[in-house]
């Protein structure tokens, strides 16, 4: 077991006075997160030593790995308090510099956090229209695949023009609020999910070679949000996801994978 972690049990039983089954409990808990930490840090980190460079985006990144696996509100409080009480000590101690929980409100961030897609969710919502060779399945599946590797509101999906796909560099260039202009590099699968979009199923979607939309409908038109989100819902249903998904569910589930995935908070 992690020394600090023994420690720091060893701390609550002799001079805390916590009931055996408390401190197993907190043991099961620290142990979970260092399990975790495994993933977000570099193996050039000792054993041991990977406390002084867990950072805030780090523990938001557990409380969001917690709430992935449906804890029970009592059970995930217990685990995001141990998680507090373990930097208070090691703080205490000078074996971290800064307590990266001191600014998060752990309770409070677990409660509001807004409602996103499991990984295995995502997966099967993805899948679904890739099961279809049709056009509009095509098409659908790039929609699907780009607004969760980009995390672009649904307005800037469905005002994407075909000019802003540049293939060569496998990115999209987006223009969002406020005239805001970004680039998104796509991952390898959104990539070719919309450059077989762009290839085989829009010029058989299109009525007239002038165009500028990248998404439109059967009748060769921009398709509206309104007909983007009974898309979604169909899939959603054929994926077999019963809770309801809003406008907001992708962006939120693009912002916690990317978290969890060991991005900083900042850049998210």
């Amino acid at each position: 077991m992690d020394t600090r972690i023994e420690e720091f049990l060893q701390y609550l039983g002799d001079e805390k006075g916590y009931a055996p089954n408390t401190i197993a409990a907190y043991r099961n808990d620290l142990l979970q997160l260092a399990d975790y930490l495994k993933t977000r840090f570099p193996q050039e980190v000792e054993p041991g030593e990977v406390w002084p460079v867990v950072t805030k985006s780090a523990v938001l990144g557990f409380i969001l790995h917690l709430k992935e696996h449906n804890y029970a509100p009592a059970t995930l409080a217990r685990k995001v308090a141990a998680v507090r009480s373990f930097f208070k000590y090691l703080r205490r101690r000078g074996i971290v510099a800064a307590d990266p929980t001191e600014e998060v409100d752990g309770l409070k961030v677990a409660r509001n956090l807004p409602q996103t897609l499991t990984s295995a969710e995502v997966e099967a919502l993805l899948s679904a229209p890739a099961r279809r060779r049709t056009p509009e399945a095509k098409r659908d599946r790039a929609m699907l695949e780009l607004l969760y590797a980009t995390g672009m509101r649904v307005s800037e999906l469905i005002g994407l023009n075909i000019d802003d796909v540049n293939l060569m560099d496998e990115s999209v260039r987006c223009v969002g609020r406020n005239r805001r202009e970004r680039v998104f590099p796509l991952p390898k699968r959104a990539f070719e999910a919309l450059e077989d979009y762009v290839q085989t199923a829009r010029p058989l979607l299109i009525r007239d070679l002038a165009e500028k939309a990248l998404f439109v409908n059967r009748r060769g038109e921009r398709l509206t949000r309104q007909g983007f989100w009974l898309i979604v819902k169909a899939y959603a249903r054929a994926a077999g996801i019963t809770r309801p998904i809003t406008p907001h569910t992708f962006r939120h589930t693009f912002a916690a994978h990317t978290l969890l995935s060991g991005a900083d908070i900042e850049s998210v």
